[in-house]
């Protein structure tokens, strides 16, 4: 069975199209109208092995805020539906990724409940144009629509695209990991029976 989910997401702030397969292999296309949050979801998909398309119109004439946080949200009612029952899949990744001076971990867990620790300060206040407090927003996005744990740690990092990059790629290795098929059990994976 395929595991997918196609959002559409309309306010008065932005017009988000997206579609997310999980077992994918990084392809589809990035157009949310602000060049660095494209190439970091280029990064996601990529490392996360899932093929992603996003089509956003947003008050770029305000700032990238709407946009961002409204692309964090579809995706993680993405991940949420594409995900079913979450019966079968290993619920818990992680991963710590070096990326030149940066070292950054990881973890979650697709286990249905909202839960987001962030310590991965980026000491710039923007990367070129992009506010660098929206990668935290970003990702704060996602769990809470993904219902998710999502625990992000920089152990250390100086350039603010690095630290942003490397938080980009080891949360999609951390999914990648939690929504592979566990080839031991096509459960739930709680002893609750639900998730």
């Amino acid at each position: 069975m395929a595991r997918t989910a196609s959002i559409q997401r309309k306010t008065g702030e932005t017009d988000i199209k997206l579609s997310l397969e999980l077992d994918g292999d990084g392809g589809g296309s990035r157009n949310s109208g602000i060049g660095f949050l494209d190439h970091m979801l280029d990064l996601f998909a990529k490392h996360a092995l899932m093929d992603l398309d996003v089509q956003a119109v947003g008050d770029l004439e305000v700032d990238d805020h709407h946009t961002t946080e409204d692309i964090g949200i579809a995706l993680g009612q993405a991940m949420d539906t594409s995900l079913g029952d979450r019966a079968g899949i290993r619920r818990y990744g992680h991963f710590t990724l070096p990326m030149d001076e940066c070292l950054v971990t990881s973890a979650i867990d697709l286990g249905g409940r909202y839960a987001f620790e962030y310590h991965a300060p980026i000491a710039a206040a923007k990367i070129g144009s992009f506010d660098s407090e929206l990668v935290e927003h970003f990702w704060q996005s996602f769990a809470a629509n993904a219902n998710c744990n999502l625990h992000v740690v920089l152990h250390h990092g100086r350039n603010a695209h690095h630290v942003s990059e490397c938080v980009f790629k080891a949360t999609a290795r951390a999914i990648r990991m939690a929504v592979e098929n566990d080839p031991r059990s096509d459960a739930v994976p709680s002893t609750k029976g639900v998730l």
